[in-house]
């Protein structure tokens, strides 16, 4: 990009950001009844009053919405990539394929660089895993819209956002990893990985505390200053980017090292044979 493209650009940017704070100046606080700062953010980690009704049976917490629809989305665009997309790769590769390679070769390299005795299965989660909490992480940012039991319209927050999900996750890397081990080492794999037991609860609260800080972030700068047009979309923004490449990249790490540890070969130690008196003589 040249120099007078680039001024441009910012000087662009620039006047964007002053119509922003502007309008938002202009307007001024909204006359509409709020709920409350403190009342918002218990909420968000507690979920005692924005139930949504899970197919009239029984009311969940949103995160519970969010991860279904996520979890649907991610199985119809993997299917229609298996169908329709890679049965037609070519040797010379256009700009999607080469993005789907270069995807699977970071987790395969990633998983064979942490565990080269047995990463088949590792190199598969990983990617699995990954792409889950990038893109559940991004859902938040499209704001889809549900409707609480109490006929109050909120937006569907990140699946992992939620205690719940973020303990599922943990202890699924934690069984994975226990799984390694059972196959690599048997019962001495079992040990191997019980000595963590505390990685399930620092990978699961990890997950909660660092996408949790988010939403609270944005509500709070949404609440408590008379900048709620633009501010919040960049913060938000903001958030949302670094936590889905940072809270990805450090669980399929922390799981593709402790894998890596537990499937490592450990053979069994020999007794020396004794040797007998007649032989000694």
């Amino acid at each position: 990009m040249s120099k007078q493209k680039r001024r441009i650009f910012i000087v662009v940017w620039l006047i964007v950001l002053v119509l922003l704070l502007a309008g938002a100046l202009l307007i001024g606080p909204s006359g509409e009844e709020q709920e409350a700062l403190n009342a918002t953010m218990r909420d968000a980690v507690l979920h005692e009053e924005n139930r949504v009704s899970l197919f009239g049976l029984i009311e969940v917490n949103p995160a519970l919405i969010s991860a279904f629809t996520v979890t649907g989305i991610l199985l119809v665009v993997s299917a229609c990539i298996r169908i329709f997309v890679i049965p037609r790769f070519q040797y010379v590769p256009g700009r999607f394929q080469m993005l789907l390679e270069e995807l699977v070769n970071f987790f395969d390299n990633l998983a064979k660089s942490n565990s080269p005795h047995r990463n088949r299965f590792l190199s598969v989660y990983i990617f699995a895993a990954g792409i889950y909490i990038f893109v559940g992480t991004f859902f938040e940012l499209f704001g889809v819209q549900a409707i609480t039991t109490s006929g109050r319209s909120v937006a569907l927050p990140a699946p992992l956002s939620d205690i719940n999900g973020a303990i599922c996750m943990g202890c699924l890397s934690y069984l994975i990893i226990l799984s390694g081990g059972i196959a690599s080492n048997g019962l001495r794999g079992v040990g191997l990985t019980l000595k963590e037991f505390s990685l399930p609860i620092s990978m699961s609260f990890r997950l909660f505390g660092a996408l949790l800080s988010g939403l609270l972030v944005t509500e709070l700068v949404y609440y408590a200053l008379p900048l709620s047009i633009g501010l919040p979309v960049i913060v938000g923004l903001m958030f949302t980017l670094l936590h889905a490449l940072i809270q990805t990249y450090v669980l399929i790490m922390l799981t593709a090292l402790f894998y890596g540890e537990v499937t490592e070969p450990h053979p069994k130690k020999t007794k020396p044979a004794r040797r007998s008196a007649g032989s000694a003589n």
